[in-house]
Order: C-alpha cells, then sequence, then structure tokens
C-alpha cells in the first residue's frame, strides 16, 4: 500500500487496485479507514475523534492532490506525496 502522507501518528495510503468511489486508506495504529475522497464520508472503519477530524481537516486542504493521485493510481503510475497536516 503506497503512503502518500504521515501526520500525528496517520498514515494515508492509496491501492492501485482499489475500487470507485475514489478514496484512501487511513491508518491510525492498528485501526483503518477508508475515506471518500469527494464527500468525506468514513466508508469503512472507526478512528477516535480526535484522529478523525484531523484526517478530515487533511482531507479538505488536498481533495484535489487526491483525486490526482486517485487517477494516478488507477494507471498504475506512480503516486505523489502530498504535504502532511501542520
Amino acid at each position: 500500500m503506497p503512503e502518500i502522507s504521515h501526520f500525528l501518528g496517520v498514515v494515508i495510503a492509496m491501492y492501485y487496485n482499489d475500487h470507485d468511489p475514489p478514496h484512501f486508506h487511513a491508518r491510525y495504529g492498528d485501526i483503518v479507514i477508508r475515506v471518500a475522497i469527494e464527500s468525506g464520508q468514513i466508508l469503512s472503519g472507526t478512528f477516535p475523534r480526535r484522529a478523525q477530524g484531523f484526517v478530515l481537516e487533511w482531507l479538505a486542504l488536498h481533495r484535489d492532490e487526491l483525486l490526482k493521485d486517485w487517477r494516478l493510481a488507477q494507471q498504475r503510475k506512480p503516486l505523489m506525496k502530498i504535504a502532511p497536516l501542520e
């Protein structure tokens, strides 16, 4: 799973063979969630409230970059790193 960002204990990644809707995976310790890029909806999993807030704040800042990475992943091309939440 290619890591595209890492911040505050959260690892953000995308799989090359994932299916629609466009989404990313966020890992916090042993917990993993899938987050829809366009809506911010949590598709699966549950994070602690604070960690989920960080992920959604980061998503709002980097939605366009995430959509570009999604298209790259669908084409099996290298993904771009995305700046962490600061």
